[in-house]
């Protein structure tokens, strides 16, 4: 446990973080670390661990379908038409985190991310050119080892933030790209490190574990 990695009864260790709650190790096991392609999931998520700030993901987790259906299916083109009457809709549904300021962060972020569409080759391609397509591949032994931010989310956080994307600082960002598969900061005991690590980028780039 000191290491940061469990035993499970499948015969497998994976990172501390989900524990055994079984909706958390399916996330741990299909989604985090698997490197995310797509405009529209890729904005999802980045508004999605905005949310989380201050709060465990678990907990976002548990309400993500709730928000699908709150925020129109994380469709930015719908999201970005959100007016005071929708704001005001949002802060009374209790399936989401009722939060006005990342609420409304939320709709900016859509604009930006249309802004970022209509501009050039889409929000995956302006993500991944800060790694330069390739997800990075870290060898943390121990949970110790995996830090909250880095050189990396601190560039990604920056150039977000000047597009115009609320709740994307650096620590936030780190999740982000730990989730998407940006970096691989599955612990090399783990049953999802080797996996991931071999899974590409957008690019085709993989990198050997």
């Amino acid at each position: 446990m000191s290491t940061g990695l469990i035993p499970h009864a499948d015969g497998c260790q994976r990172c501390w973080w989900p524990g055994t709650d079984p909706l958390y190790v399916a996330y741990h096991d299909a989604e985090w670390g698997v490197p995310e392609h797509d405009d529209r999931a890729l904005y999802e998520k980045l508004i999605l661990d905005g949310f989380q700030a201050g709060l465990s993901w678990i907990t976002i987790l548990r309400r993500r379908e709730g928000f699908r259906r709150a925020f129109a299916g994380f469709e930015p083109a719908a999201i970005a038409r959100f007016g005071p009457a929708e704001v005001e809709a949002l802060m009374q549904d209790t399936g989401i985190i009722r939060n006005r300021a990342k609420i409304e962060a939320t709709i900016r972020s859509a604009r930006a991310y249309l802004a970022i569409q209509e501009r050039g080759p889409g929000f995956s391609a302006f993500l991944w050119d800060v790694v330069d397509g390739r997800p990075l591949q870290t060898q943390a032994a121990t949970r110790a080892d995996i830090p909250t931010e880095s050189p990396v989310s601190r560039a990604m956080s920056k150039a977000l933030k000047a597009e115009g994307f609320g709740f994307c600082g650096p620590t936030i960002v780190y999740a982000f790209m730990q989730a998407v598969g940006m970096i691989n900061d599955h612990l090399v005991g783990c049953c999802r490190h080797a996996p991931c690590a071999a899974m590409p980028g957008p690019g085709g780039l993989g990198l050997p574990a």
